[in-house]
């Protein structure tokens, strides 16, 4: 076994080499003070201080927020109640309604989009952030209760019944008991939740509107024009926003 470490751990190497080389050069190059990415000219922040100025950027940031802080609340609200309520089901309408609730994880994305696209319009709802926001939750929605009934089925049930044994109501029980257990996991959750929304394109393109435009549809819009440093800038600032919430999310959750 001690022969074979070495082979394990290049490949572990070349694993992390193969995911993140390209997010070095990212952020490498949107300090490049040349215009095309082909070269390196010079260390400069001209780049992000043109970013600061965009307008029309910082519109679609804020677009962006208004998506990500909705549908992460009400994602995460819904979501507590129904993990809370699936625990205690039986084992067969437990295997029911997890299936039903994967099944936005396992379509297309582009399927999803399509299909919200399609229900908004037969309903005649005009398209705009709030088309987005409820887009957003179908998606976030399943994570929400997976996260939560997986730190659920560690608990302890003999706490909750305790508590009501001492007389404590159904609410005092889950207030006291069983809510300040999870409440890591649902932190972590809304986490994930936000950076998904935040990240989000796919849905967010079939479901976005006039004067709606997120973040990631003015990068798209932007990209179409040609690659420039400002992308990379741009790019290497949402990498590292992602990667800092996702991994406060995993420590959250291991707690």
């Amino acid at each position: 076994m001690s022969g074979k470490r070495p082979w394990l751990l290049t490949v572990s190497v070349a694993d992390l080499a193969f995911l993140y080389a390209p997010i070095v050069v990212l952020i490498l190059f949107s300090f490049n003070a040349s215009r095309l990415s082909s070269a390196w000219q010079g260390f400069t922040l001209q780049w992000y201080e043109t970013l600061a100025r965009d307008e029309a950027l910082w519109a679609s940031v804020r677009n962006s927020l208004v998506v990500a802080f909705g549908s992460t609340a009400a994602a995460t609200v819904l979501g507590v109640g129904a993990a809370i309520g699936m625990e205690r089901l039986s084992a067969r309408r437990q295997w029911l309604a997890e299936g039903a609730l994967i099944l936005p994880l396992v379509i297309p994305e582009v399927m999803m989009g399509v299909a919200l696209m399609s229900f908004f319009v037969l309903l005649k709802w005009r398209l705009s952030l709030s088309t987005i926001m409820i887009g957003h939750v179908t998606f976030n929605l399943p994570i929400v209760v997976i996260m939560i009934r997986a730190r659920l089925r560690k608990l302890d049930p003999a706490l909750e019944e305790a508590a009501r044994d001492l007389g404590a109501t159904e609410w005092q029980a889950f207030r006291r008991i069983t809510l300040p257990l999870v409440f890591p996991a649902i932190v972590g959750a809304a986490l994930m939740c936000f950076t998904i929304s935040l990240d989000d394109f796919i849905v967010t393109f079939f479901t976005a509107g006039p004067g709606s435009t997120t973040l990631p549809l003015r990068v798209y819009s932007m990209v179409r024009s040609g690659i420039s440093p400002e992308i990379n800038a741009l790019s290497t600032i949402l990498v590292l926003l992602s990667m800092g919430l996702i991994g406060l999310a995993l420590v959250l959750q291991r707690k």
